[in-house]
């Protein structure tokens, strides 16, 4: 009788630890950001996001100045070789300055950028050995991950999705077709639940009842966990981290976020 028992436990607990081990984190490096995090790491304006746990290895953007990137990402113990893909999420130079310089370090990668860059950067980056995906609609890069496609009109930019056991992670640029459209975009791509959106959401210029009333939006939308950064601007910070509470993460250049157990053996298609 005692057997049977130790059987059945040794069973129970095979099926609680199994689906764990198997799960897979999704891990978030702010590589570079105006907002300061990490002592030893340099802030600059501009942003830069590295996306680990994925099928892929993504850098999200690119920052403003390639020297402080690469020195950034050395200082965290990145190598720029291990990145397999780089998203770019409009073409200003806060964004997309570093590339060259990462990509001396690391050509062979795959850049997806909006369809409406210019002729010149794209056969620039061509002439520097990456492979080029030009995003106009929503477009799928991993098993996991995919593009919001071209959004906005004066300035057009894609954002960054990722499906998660948890429900989606959305990271974004600079949000200017707004971060209330960015996300009701993906909802519609997507109908799971947006769990964690994380970025710049272009703020700076509006006043506190404006922010006040994007942040609930965002609840409405059922936003569950935010970090706002970049060009969101600090009241916008204080306005969400009110809002949000313990579901509010400071973000900053050297920031580490950790989803676990984001990804379970099927969502990874290995």
């Amino acid at each position: 009788m005692q057997k049977l028992e130790f059987l059945i436990i040794l069973v129970l607990i095979l099926i609680f630890l199994i689906p764990q081990a198997m799960a897979k984190d999704l891990n978030l490096t702010i590589v570079y950001d105006n907002n300061p995090y990490d002592k030893k790491l340099e802030t600059a304006w501009g942003f830069s996001c590295l996306v680990e746990g994925t099928e892929k290895t993504i850098l999200f953007d690119v920052g403003g100045e390639g020297d402080l990137l690469c020195e950034n990402m050395k200082k965290l113990e990145i190598d720029p070789k291990e990145v397999d893909i780089v998203v770019l999420s409009h073409i200003h130079q806060d964004h997309i300055g570093g590339l060259f310089d990462f990509l001396k370090e690391n050509h062979n990668v795959t850049v997806y950028l909006p369809e409406s860059f210019t002729k010149e950067v794209k056969k620039d980056i061509e002439k520097a050995g990456a492979k080029l995906v030009e995003v106009k609609k929503p477009a799928q890069i991993t098993e996991e991950v995919y593009s919001t496609g071209e959004l906005g009109k004066r300035i057009k930019e894609q954002s960054l999705v990722i499906k998660t056991e948890k429900g989606l992670v959305v990271i974004t640029g600079c949000a200017h077709p707004g971060i209330v459209e960015i996300v009701k975009k993906v909802k519609e791509i997507d109908s799971c639940d947006v769990f964690f959106v994380l970025g710049g959401f272009h703020l700076l210029s509006m006043k506190e009842s404006q922010i006040k009333e994007i942040s609930k939006e965002m609840k409405e939308l059922k936003v569950k966990k935010i970090a706002p950064c970049h060009c969101s601007g600090d009241l916008a910070r204080e306005i969400f981290q009110k809002e949000y509470k313990e579901d509010f993460i400071e973000a900053g250049v050297g920031k580490k976020i950790k989803i676990e157990n984001a990804f379970s053996e099927k969502t990874i298609g290995k």
